[in-house]
């Protein structure tokens, strides 16, 4: 199996690592819009370079993974999806529902196939979730509650490229809740807060933001999210039913101090960042993917997922915009 990879960035570096190991993935070609990096990648894991994206499509390649830049894409997804070739592609497939729906139609004519990577479906806690969900260990789910927290912003110059804290941050929630509860989101009511450092009121955006979430079954979910959580990386997320209460995220390195006498100490070694928190799902979803091209599982987040989860971020994007709660329903094309 020759596959071909396009980013060699932090994520894209770590899909290289995780293909060149992999016993059924018997060459890895990869490129980069930094040619040298992409070099320098390749040299490190014994794998082949290409100097641009055409030159990977021009090879004799069976699938191609996308890490590359969030507006590369839609783009690139086209692109495979023009030459027959299955796609494993990291959120999002576009920043606008326009581009996301033509990428779409672009995968549907062609007959390919297209993987999504939202990696928190292969990460332990939410599968176990997503299990107590389904047996029904929880009884009546009545509220989720779903937090994401960076600890530290990104680059200024990333933020007008990024999307937003719903569309680049909080989007990997809503998928989270969709695949844990089983459920689909049907409105929206949001807000956002710019107080923080003044890059985000010049990009537009907010550094922290909370949505409430009804779910077609009538279940309430919070979802919040901050670019400003100095203690660490906080990703979590509380199920709480009539019969029993969950939580995923919470363990020696929850960056968390509780102030309750006898209680446990803050963590040692907080979460630094994602790709520490879920470095093995982001390894698991990529094992997935060769699983997925063998024909021996189904794919288990195709684009329509995406689509999903990029509809709830547009309605909170609207609510904080106007206000108002906002139904997804009102988003969807007639």
């Amino acid at each position: 199996m020759r596959i071909g990879l396009i980013g060699t960035g932090r994520i894209g570096t770590l899909h290289a690592r995780t293909l060149s190991a992999h016993p059924e993935v018997t060459e890895l070609v990869v490129t980069d819009a930094d040619a040298m990096r992409a070099v320098e990648v390749a040299a490190a894991l014994d794998a082949t370079s290409v100097p641009t994206v055409s030159d990977l499509f021009s090879l004799d390649i069976h699938a191609v993974v996308i890490a590359s830049a969030t507006a590369s894409h839609a783009e690139l997804i086209r692109t495979a999806a023009a030459h027959g070739l299955p796609v494993f592609c990291e959120k999002p497939i576009a920043l606008d529902l326009q581009g996301t729906r033509e990428a779409l139609r672009a995968v549907e004519a062609a007959g390919t196939l297209l993987q999504i990577g939202f990696m928190r479906r292969f990460d332990a806690g939410y599968v176990a979730a997503r299990q107590a969900v389904l047996t029904g260990r929880l009884g009546r789910l009545h509220t989720v509650r779903a937090l994401t927290s960076d600890p530290a912003p990104p680059p200024a110059a990333y933020l007008p490229h990024s999307g937003g804290l719903y569309r680049d941050c909080l989007v990997h929630d809503f998928d989270a809740v969709r695949w844990v509860t089983g459920r689909e989101i049907v409105s929206v009511y949001a807000t956002g807060s710019d107080a923080g450092p003044a890059m985000f009121r010049e990009a537009g955006d907010v550094d922290t933001a909370a949505a409430l979430l009804t779910l077609d079954d009538g279940t309430l979910c919070t979802a919040t999210a901050t670019r400003v959580n100095g203690a660490g990386y906080d990703v979590r997320m509380e199920l709480a039913g009539e019969l029993d209460q969950f939580a995923v995220g919470l363990d020696a390195r929850t960056p968390i101090t509780s102030l309750e006498p006898g209680a446990p100490p803050p963590p040692d070694k907080p979460w630094p960042g994602f790709l520490d928190r879920f470095g093995p799902a982001y390894e698991a979803e990529i094992a997935a993917f060769v699983r997925v091209l063998r024909d021996e599982i189904p794919n288990p987040c195709d684009g329509e997922e995406a689509l999903a989860a990029l509809l709830a971020a547009e309605a909170c994007e609207e609510s904080r915009s106007t206000g108002r709660p906002v139904a997804l329903e009102a988003l969807s094309p007639a």
